[in-house]
């Protein structure tokens, strides 16, 4: 009896291919949103971690706090033994780093050009995740003996020594030479926001006194061994520096967490907007559906006071109509989450480099359980319509 109630149902269905198709299209594009939906929050996701990792990941960076309102003091500055304290005391604590930029300048084509002089540790390269992309970062031999070299920017390597390799040439920062061993970039731009500007040059910490008149730490870096341990990192790394240092000394320490929430939040609030679309559009499809079989069982008002007068039951009638709901909402919202699938197969090509398409797999049950229950709720009422007609009034109408 089920096997012949489906074969009814899937046979009007048939009869009616266009007016099927055109119920259909509501339940396409509701579930083809939804799927997007969670498949552009989860890109976005990704990027933004990409992004923050490309900085530098699981960073924890501080400074002294320098305002008006506040007098700082000499002992108030950040120094090395800080560093090597925060590196041994600090639990979960992988590397430390620190710098110190000066502003100066460089004599590029017979234009002096301001340059940002970095004096840097060791360290400093894995944990922002420099990129050299000519010739070699700092060795161990280069930080003890305070050698007189340095690694460029490649916008700078560009202006001084255009269409020559720099790495072995010499260049003059202000008043020192340095040689030059290395052209590197940051792996994501920071646009100036960091201690490397466009224009930078970085030397090894030691040589920071001989041009600076001071070794103190402008800006320590600590990168966490797992981001979970980002949060217990900042608030050790502030302690200490307030026990290492006079109680008025005021310290920034902060950590990535804070941009990532936002971008995270920015990402819900954009996923939620465009879920509250994909659902309207489910509920106008369900509506459309409910609409569409009210006209059939009024169309169809004599086939089914012959099939009551012949013996078929209210519920088999019931059915019927439930499962063309049901087919023309499954076949929908196939065909929405196979459109789905195919847009992110068909712009990977035109991505940026490294921007992955992760596809969930509980998105795509969701969109195709969604829009199958809207189909049945929508058809309820229709099937429920018909299924009570009484076989006389049926078989009399016109």
């Amino acid at each position: 009896m089920r096997g012949e109630v489906w074969k009814i149902a899937i046979d009007a269905l048939r009869a009616n291919k266009v007016k099927a198709l055109l119920t259909m299209l509501g339940v396409v594009i509701g579930s083809a949103c939804i799927v997007l939906v969670v498949t552009i929050s989860l890109i976005g996701k990704s990027y933004i971690i990409a992004q923050i990792e490309g900085v530098g990941s699981n960073i924890v960076y501080g400074e002294l706090r320098r305002t008006g309102i506040q007098n700082t003091t000499f002992g108030d500055e950040i120094t090395l033994s800080d560093l090597e304290a925060i590196h041994d005391t600090v639990p979960d604590v992988e590397r430390v780093a620190g710098t110190h930029d000066v502003q100066m300048s460089v004599v590029a084509g017979g234009v002096e050009r301001p340059v940002t002089l970095v004096a840097v540790t060791q360290d400093f390269q894995a944990i922002r995740n420099l990129l050299v992309t000519q010739g070699r970062y700092f060795d161990d031999d280069d930080m003890k003996s305070r050698s007189k070299v340095c690694l460029v920017t490649e916008d700078l390597a560009r202006i001084v020594f255009p269409a020559v390799n720099p790495v072995g040439m010499e260049i003059r920062v202000g008043e020192l030479r340095f040689t030059v061993i290395g052209v590197f970039k940051e792996r994501v731009a920071t646009f100036g926001q960091s201690e490397i500007a466009r224009e930078s040059v970085i030397v090894p910490f030691g040589l920071l006194k001989s041009y600076a008149g001071t070794d103190s730490v402008k800006v320590l870096y600590a990168q966490a061994a797992t981001p979970d341990a980002v949060p217990s990192v900042t608030k050790d790394v502030e302690q200490l520096l307030r026990s290492r240092h006079r109680g008025g000394a005021l310290y920034n320490v902060q950590n990535l967490t804070a941009i990532l929430d936002v971008a995270r939040n920015i990402s819900l609030a954009v996923s939620a907007v465009l879920l509250a679309v994909g659902s309207v559009t489910l509920i106008i499809s369900g509506v459309g559906i409910m609409n569409i079989m009210l006209v059939t069982v009024t169309e169809r008002t004599r086939e089914i006071g012959v099939r009551k007068a012949i013996g078929a039951p209210n519920r088999e009638i019931l059915y019927q109509f439930l499962i063309e709901a049901l087919i023309i909402s499954s076949l929908g919202a196939t065909a929405g989450i196979a459109i789905a699938l195919a847009i992110p197969a068909l712009v990977r090509p035109f991505l940026p480099a490294g921007v992955t398409i992760p596809i969930s797999g509980l998105s795509i049950i969701v969109a195709f359980l969604v829009s199958c229950l809207t189909g049945m709720l929508f058809g309820y009422l229709p099937a429920s319509r018909a299924a009570k007609l009484q076989p006389t009034e049926a078989l009399r109408y016109e």
